[in-house]
């Protein structure tokens, strides 16, 4: 008995179809960074966590948004025609997509991060503090130690 294929693969068409719906709404640590070293335009990215995780560190250009505010913020706070990236805590925890949530029933096109802010940190990105920019180790479980890129 396989248990890989108990259930047999979706046809490859339906396949597609599926991966190709959750690009569509999310994106990775790495993807994130590289946009953002390229002060791509069009982009925002919204940390949807309290004050005290915003204050414990946050990706450098954040908009701090936490969800509860979003819809009555957002208006103010995101420019039109731009896209959001929406964060929280890591991939135990739904902040960040019911973040995203809020933002596409305002109209605005939005990705939701996986991994969140732990596995950005993990991936020694560089964290904004009140202290200024700090960085972590890489851990090599998530990332390559070589380099801050995702080789997959």
């Amino acid at each position: 008995m396989t248990f890989t294929f108990a259930v047999p693969p979706a046809a490859p068409d339906a396949a597609a179809a599926h991966f190709l719906a959750r690009l569509s709404v999310q994106t990775d640590v790495s993807d994130v960074h590289a946009d953002l070293a390229a002060r791509t335009p069009g982009l925002v990215v919204v940390d949807s966590r309290g004050v005290t995780g915003w204050a414990q560190g946050h990706l450098p250009g954040a908009v701090h948004l936490p969800t509860a505010e979003i819809a009555a913020r957002a208006p103010d706070l995101i420019p039109a025609g731009t896209a959001v990236v929406t964060y929280c805590w890591g991939p135990g925890c739904n902040g960040a997509t019911r973040a995203a949530l809020e933002f596409a029933r305002l109209g605005i096109p939005v990705k939701e991060m996986l991994g969140g802010f732990e596995y950005w940190v993990r991936e020694g990105l560089p964290v904004e503090t009140e202290n200024g920019l700090t960085r972590r180790p890489v851990d090599d479980l998530t990332a390559p130690r070589a380099t801050i890129t995702c080789d997959c």
